[in-house]
């Protein structure tokens, strides 16, 4: 049977490193990584300056529906194809990835927690908790590195749409994540921790909410 697993928190949080530990407890035979920057909407149909002008950190660049609409598959074992985004020109290649269904599925995303469907559909989500600082220093060093932007660029983003969406759409919600995971933790123990939980006994029960999603 398919266990899900959320990984979330603001950007440059380390959601991709708990990933990875996670990866290296278990082995590729036993999980399979969907992660919610994959659904970012094709803006294609827009000029290139226009592109520079959407924001990327509101929910409703996402294709939400169809992200919790994979994640329902993968959860009752089926596989998925996850589109392949490229963030340098802000669209869908055209091309795929196939993701098969494991004993653990982790599901990786800053905004997991805002939609109702999608955490819904996590057996347990871990919150990663940040300060906003050190978010900013990784998040340039990624998209420097991984996506060729400037480091001025990427400040003036994350003051002008990262840090006001985080506040928005992100931290009120991490009250339903059933681990939270603070900046001085060793990931290591965390991932052993989170692979016991989720394999070795059973999951933990989420309260019902009556929390608002975002709007789209």
């Amino acid at each position: 049977m398919t266990k899900t697993v959320g990984i979330c928190g603001g950007s440059g949080a380390g959601k991709t490193t708990l990933t990875r530990h996670i990866l290296n407890q278990l082995g590729p035979d036993q999980a399979s990584v969907i992660a919610f920057d994959s659904y970012y909407r094709d803006q294609g149909h827009l000029s290139v300056e226009e592109r520079r002008l959407v924001n990327y950190d509101h929910p409703d660049s996402l294709d939400h529906d169809h992200f919790a609409t994979d994640v329902e598959r993968l959860r009752a074992g089926h596989s998925v194809s996850v589109p392949v985004y490229d963030f340098s020109t802000h669209t869908r290649t055209g091309q795929t990835v196939l993701v098969e269904p494991r004993p653990m599925v982790i599901v990786e995303g800053i905004l997991l927690l805002s939609f109702d469907q999608i955490a819904n559909c996590l057996d347990l989500a871990v919150y990663i908790d940040v300060p906003e600082q050190v978010r900013l220093e990784r998040r340039i060093q990624r998209d420097v590195a991984e996506r060729g932007r400037e480091p001025d660029d990427v400040r003036r983003q994350f003051a002008a749409t990262v840090a006001p969406m985080h506040d928005e759409f992100v931290e009120p919600f991490r009250h339903r994540a059933h681990r939270t995971v603070e900046l001085h933790e060793d990931y290591r123990p965390v991932a052993e921790e989170v692979v016991s939980r989720v394999l070795g006994s059973e999951i933990p029960h989420r309260e019902a909410t009556n929390l608002a999603t975002t709007s789209t």
